[in-house]
């Protein structure tokens, strides 16, 4: 059974120590724990000690990247779209710096195994993805693909 992979980089409108940026992790607190109870998140990724990529450097704002990997694409996003992370989407602006241009905020992916998923994995296939767009090697919730490859429709 394959696993699925999701890489987001974005900024945040102030420091790290700014009282706004505190909310920010403590949300994310509340997110990362809900994400544990769903029994449905395989392994989070710390990004301690991870040089930036470029795409997280550019701007004034201060970066943040996550990366998780999760049993499915359907508990994935499901997972996105409630609870205490689609609050923290609809906060969002409260937080990260909006894009003067545009930016992709995150890319998805099939995976056999975890040892396969890591941060070097990760920029790879985000940079693919803003090269070329969705395919089944790195795409978005708005063009997904099923683990064999194929456009699927996410429900």
């Amino acid at each position: 059974m394959a696993l699925v992979s999701i890489y987001t980089v974005g900024r945040l409108n102030h420091p790290y120590d700014h009282p706004a940026s505190r909310d920010f992790y403590q949300a994310g607190d509340e997110v990362f724990r809900q994400a544990t109870k769903s029994g449905q998140l395989v392994e989070a990724f710390s990004a301690e000690g991870v040089p930036f990529p470029e795409e997280a450097m550019k701007g004034n704002g201060f970066p943040v990247i996550t990366l998780t990997v999760w049993k499915s694409l359907s508990s994935l996003y499901r997972f996105t779209y409630s609870g205490n992370h689609r609050q923290a989407l609809q906060d969002r602006s409260k937080w990260m710096e909006p894009y003067q241009e545009k930016h992709l905020s995150y890319v998805v992916w099939w995976t056999k195994q975890l040892k396969d998923v890591s941060w070097q994995e990760a920029f790879k296939r985000y940079h693919y993805y803003v090269e070329n767009g969705p395919t089944p090697y790195g795409f978005d919730f708005k063009t997904p693909f099923d683990e064999n490859g194929v456009v699927c429709q996410m429900k």
